[in-house]
């Protein structure tokens, strides 16, 4: 049998699924797209990148009676397209390569293009999760503000080898030189002054190192150079802040627009949070994102440990405030690469590890799960108990993992949490242990009897 024959027979007996299926092979100059052989004379066609050349797409998909449309995820090349047939009405399936990728022959552009719409029009293709609306928005927003702050954080750097190669100490006698004691004095050096009992004077209440040791850090050699280098980086550094706090006023906008939307009044009081938090953090929002958070849930997802404020926001960008994309918790870690990705051939586990994932929302939760090791919670203990056992690197997988189970019953279900406390959680775990001894002592034949106390001794 060839293999034109082959691929016939292929069609003709698996189930079409989307019948008015095509597919475009993404490119940063030129798409390849494809439809079914008997909807045109040339099924497969190349078009520019400018709007005109995606416009012309467009109408030949409408005129071919296209409905639903597959791409990859090529860089951001996609994003134009994907937007514009969005907004046409047009069902867009964007895929990642990987589902793909393992077909021989694919060789072309035009088999690349023929082999996607093939497999979309059999429903061989699982579509990634994009947000819409004004999710998508807000995800932009959050974006463009962490892009922000890491090009302020590059020049933190910039402004310590600045100072570092006039002599002065700073970053060593202060924890952050970006807090309120560092900008004070780096900003009254810029300014002209150079006496290290004044620039000591400057320092915040709260600051550890004494007035005298500060002095002797910033005891140093003002070059011109070095001076120009450091005014440039703090200049720099407060223009990406600034930039970033135009970022906070969309997100509060959005945030209001998505709360209006979803029917909410927002005229419950916000409860109490569950603890203080500083409110001089260098990278916080410039509005109260909790509040905002709970106008827009109806519940304050701030309450599970390890979800900040501001972590809750961005997994709200990313994720959405509904969830309703993951019909359960396992479909949601299973799509952050957090659960146990099995495979299994005769019956035997070849490998249970959690495949690789770059995707934001995972980053979140595992820095969420290494924040709760350190607290004397029920989780914080789960993360010691399973760090002790297995390490460090599995057990930040599996507190992430419990975390994302929290998060999506708390926003698509309304779950409250209560944290039971560190103690509670390892009495219960103690119990379990104890009864699952006694079961395996009892299937041996034995008893398990506890052990009387010395006399003298205390019982814990």
């Amino acid at each position: 049998m060839s293999h034109k024959q082959s691929k016939s027979k292929l069609d003709r007996t698996m189930p079409t699924v989307h019948p008015n299926a095509a597919a475009i092979d993404i490119g940063a100059t030129m798409h390849m797209a494809a439809v079914r052989a008997d909807r045109a004379s040339e099924p497969v066609r190349s078009f520019g990148t400018f709007t005109a050349d995606l416009n012309q797409l467009v109408e030949w998909f409408t005129e071919c009676g296209v409905e639903t449309v597959v791409m990859e995820s090529t860089s951001v090349y996609w994003i134009p397209i994907f937007e514009l047939l969005d907004a046409r009405g047009f069902t867009v399936c964007l895929v990642n390569a990987r589902d793909a990728k393992h077909v021989p022959g694919r060789k072309t552009d035009v088999s690349d293009a023929q082999w996607l719409q093939r497999l979309h029009s059999h429903g061989l293709l699982r579509a990634s999760f994009r947000p819409k609306g004004q999710i998508a928005e807000l995800r932009a927003y959050v974006r463009q503000r962490e892009r922000l702050l890491e090009y302020a954080a590059s020049h933190i750097q910039h402004m310590q080898k600045a100072l570092t190669e006039m002599n002065l100490q700073l970053h060593h006698v202060v924890a952050d030189v970006t807090g309120a004691t560092g900008l004070r004095i780096i900003r009254a050096i810029i300014a002209g002054e150079r006496d290290p009992e004044v620039l000591a004077g400057l320092r915040h209440y709260s600051c550890h190192s004494s007035a005298e040791t500060i002095a002797k850090a910033l005891t140093g050699s003002y070059r011109n150079e070095h001076l120009f280098a450091l005014e440039q980086a703090l200049a720099l550094y407060e223009a990406y802040h600034e930039k970033a706090s135009a970022c906070d006023v969309r997100i509060e906008a959005v945030l209001e627009l998505l709360t209006a939307d979803r029917g909410r009044s927002g005229s419950e009081p916000v409860p109490p949070p569950r603890r203080r938090r500083r409110a001089d953090q260098a990278n916080a929002l410039a509005f109260d994102a909790r509040a905002a958070l709970f106008r827009l849930l109806g519940k304050d997802i701030t309450r599970i440990d390890g979800l900040g404020p501001y972590l809750s926001l961005k997994l709200i960008a990313e994720c959405g405030d509904d969830l309703s994309s993951w019909p359960s918790a396992k479909h949601f870690t299973s799509w952050l690469g957090l659960a146990p990705c099995n495979k299994i051939s005769g019956g035997k586990v070849l490998s249970s590890r959690t495949r690789r994932s770059g995707g934001r929302a995972a980053a979140l939760l595992r820095l969420a799960a290494v924040t709760v090791g350190r607290t004397d919670t029920a989780l914080g203990a789960f993360y010691r108990r399973l760090s002790a056992r297995i390490g460090k690197a599995k057990a930040v997988t599996a507190t992430a993992r419990k975390v994302a189970v929290l998060f999506y019953n708390a926003v698509r279900h309304g779950m409250e949490y209560v944290d039971p406390g560190a103690s509670a959680y390892e009495t219960r775990y103690r119990t379990r242990v104890v009864n699952s001894l006694h079961r395996r002592a009892k299937a041996f034949g034995f008893v398990l009897q506890p052990l009387e106390p010395k006399a003298g001794a205390t019982v814990s």
